[in-house]
């Protein structure tokens, strides 16, 4: 079964085009647009003209990418941005009807399942693991346990209320923090018994990037690779030194993550931390795999 993905998130559209046979997925492609639809909603509670012009110029080119491998079917993940916004169900409606995708907005309870059936399709070793999904409106911790949360903590989200200066200085490096620690300690139990913290999205897959100086970006070679939690602070200590501009040219890091980089590594770090872990495992496999896997086994259950 072909089926294509489109994941229409707060700080990026993406897109799968995968033949998915069981719980085996082959891709065919893959791409990611960083678009930031999320933009100015904590503050206006809309999607702006211009985020929604960025989605559907990377919408036209994924129709035309799906097309050309022929999938039959079609399906559109809409997830923190679009639930947080007045006018969410108007821009699905025309994602809906412009577009051709069977779109639909997620709730946090499905968004987390799909997204755990995604990040360890595959692997043997599923006991003690959580994965964490940062976005850009929110961040998702999932546990094999059956702990789950969505949190409204997000790269975009948290850069619009806490960074301001260019470089930040470090107060308002440390506000950053603060806020993040006080969401995860409200949102995290502290019994939460977890070996491995299997991290996706494009915060850490640019963490992994960065930590290896992969230019260009080698999926093969971020998918699976490890990052230490003190490789991290490094990271983001040196981040925080660069202007945004300087942040574009770092090997490993898309120029279109240098404005929500530091966000995003902060929270990466200090989910790392709260779960009193020393390192992230990062992984390619995510809600897009998720969302196929699952169209592909109802399809297979309907008959």
């Amino acid at each position: 079964m072909r089926i294509a993905v489109v994941d229409i998130g707060s700080n990026s559209t993406r897109l799968l085009v995968a033949d998915v046979e069981g719980d085996r997925v082959t891709e065919l492609e893959r791409r990611t647009t960083v678009t930031r639809l999320a933009d100015g909603v904590d503050v206006t509670g809309r999607l702006g003209d211009e985020p929604i012009q960025r989605v559907e110029r990377a919408l036209s080119a994924y129709r035309t990418a799906i097309e050309s491998h022929g999938a039959t079917v079609t399906i559109g993940v809409l997830t923190s941005a679009v639930r947080d916004a007045a006018n969410g169900p108007e821009f699905m409606a025309r994602v809906r009807d412009e577009y051709g995708i069977d779109a639909r907005v997620l709730a946090g309870e499905e968004e987390a399942r799909l997204t755990f059936l995604g990040a360890t399709a595959g692997r043997a070793d599923t006991e003690r693991i959580a994965v964490l999904d940062i976005g850009g409106g929110s961040t998702e911790v999932i546990a094999d346990s059956g702990f789950h949360t969505s949190m409204q903590m997000g790269v975009v989200r948290f850069t619009e209320r806490h960074l301001r200066a260019d470089p930040p200085p470090p107060e308002e490096l440390q506000r950053l923090t603060d806020a993040v620690r006080e969401v995860l300690a409200a949102e995290l139990p502290q019994d939460l018994d977890v070996a491995t913290l299997l991290a996706v999205g494009g915060t850490a897959t640019t963490a992994a990037a960065i930590a290896h100086e992969l230019e260009p970006y080698d999926p093969v070679r971020v998918h699976g690779a490890r990052v230490t939690a003190g490789a991290l602070e490094e990271m983001l200590a040196r981040l925080a030194l660069m202007t945004e501009a300087e942040r574009r040219h770092v090997p490993g890091l898309h120029p279109d993550r240098a404005p929500t980089i530091l966000a995003g590594i902060t929270i990466l770090l200090e989910c790392t931390r709260a779960l009193r872990l020393d390192e992230i495992e990062v992984s390619e496999h995510d809600i897009l795999w998720g969302a196929a896997l699952n169209r592909a086994r109802r399809r297979a259950d309907a008959g």
